[in-house]
C-alpha cells in the first residue's frame, strides 16, 4: 500500500509587520547605497537631516532631537566636521555654547536628499487612488503609533530617560 505524498506545508500570508520588515530593510539597502563613498552613516545623516530642518544647534540640542548621549553627538560632530559638512560656530549669546552649523557641501547634500525624499514619497503612491494613499499613510500613522507606545510600554526607563 503506497503512502499518501506528504504535502508541503502552506506559507502563512505575510503579515503587517512582515511587510513593515522588509520596508525597512530596503529603505536600509538603499540608504548604505546611497551613502557609499560619502563618508556618512545614517546617525550622521540623521544629524544632518535634523540641523537641515532646525538650523544651527547646540550639541545639546542635537543630543535631545537625536535621542542620544552628548557624548554621541560629539563624535557625530567630530566626523562631519572633518569631512566638511558642518562647522562649529560661537554661540551669539552663550559664550560656553557652540552652534553646529551645515557648510555649503552639508546643505548641498541636504537639499539633495530632501528632493529625492520628496521624489520617493511621490513614487511609493504613483499608481494609488488618492483615497488609497491617504488610507495607507493613515494606517501607516496608526502602526507607528501602536510600536511607539508598545516600545514605551516595554522599555520605560528608556523612555524617562529621553
Amino acid at each position: 500500500m503506497s503512502q499518501p505524498a506528504s504535502s508541503p506545508m502552506a506559507t502563512p500570508p505575510p503579515t503587517v509587520l512582515d511587510r513593515v520588515l522588509a520596508i525597512g530593510q530596503l529603505l536600509q539597502l538603499d540608504m548604505e547605497r546611497s551613502f557609499a563613498g560619502t563618508g556618512l552613516t545614517t546617525s550622521r545623516t540623521h544629524l544632518l537631516w535634523v540641523l537641515h530642518h532646525a538650523g544651527p544647534s547646540t550639541q545639546r540640542d542635537l543630543a535631545a532631537a537625536l535621542e542620544v548621549s552628548p557624548r554621541n553627538v560629539t563624535g557625530l560632530v567630530d566626523a562631519l566636521e572633518s569631512t566638511g559638512y558642518v562647522s562649529r560656530e560661537p554661540h551669539p549669546s552663550d559664550r560656553r555654547a557652540t552652534l553646529v552649523t551645515l557648510t555649503g557641501i552639508g546643505r548641498g547634500a541636504m537639499e539633495r536628499m530632501a528632493d529625492q525624499h520628496a521624489d520617493l514619497s511621490r513614487a511609493l503612491v504613483a499608481g494609488l487612488a488618492p483615497d488609497h494613499a491617504d488610507a495607507l499613510l493613515r494606517g501607516l500613522e496608526h502602526v507607528e503609533g501602536v510600536l511607539a507606545r508598545l516600545i514605551a510600554d516595554a522599555y520605560p526607563e528608556v523612555t524617562e530617560a529621553t
